[in-house]
């Protein structure tokens, strides 16, 4: 019965304690911003449906004609927000792989997933 006592209490003592953080995670919570300011960017950069959906918007206007009154992005601002969004997905991808392998207790894969993420946010136009 004091096997399980001490037992139990050491498990309560371990899961009680806060989880340490590795350099790893410092290096994903650092980019994690600057990988959701880049989505945010590529959303934003795509101004062409924004617009078309406000001219739409309480005109029960529902097809593509009805945007016409709305100024459309051009075709390279449009094209831009499409590498963005690229951009975004891959850091994020690689941002959740870097924490997978965190988890895991992998340094070099975390390591190398967050260095491929930063590429990713330092590659953005």
């Amino acid at each position: 019965m004091t096997r399980f006592v001490w037992l139990a209490a050491g498990l309560l003592a371990a899961s009680a304690a806060p989880a340490l953080a590795s350099p790893c995670a410092d290096r994903i919570a650092k980019l994690d911003g600057p990988v959701k300011d880049l989505a945010k960017e590529s959303i934003s950069a795509n101004t062409s449906g924004k617009a078309s959906a406000s001219a739409r918007g309480g005109q029960g206007v529902t097809g593509s004609d009805g945007g016409a009154s709305a100024a459309a992005a051009p075709a390279e601002k449009s094209a831009e927000a499409g590498q963005g969004a690229d951009k975004a997905m891959q850091a994020k991808v690689a941002l959740d792989e870097a924490r997978t392998a965190d988890k895991k207790g992998d340094a070099k894969a975390c390591g190398d997933a967050v260095d491929r993420a930063q590429k990713q946010v330092d590659g953005a136009p």
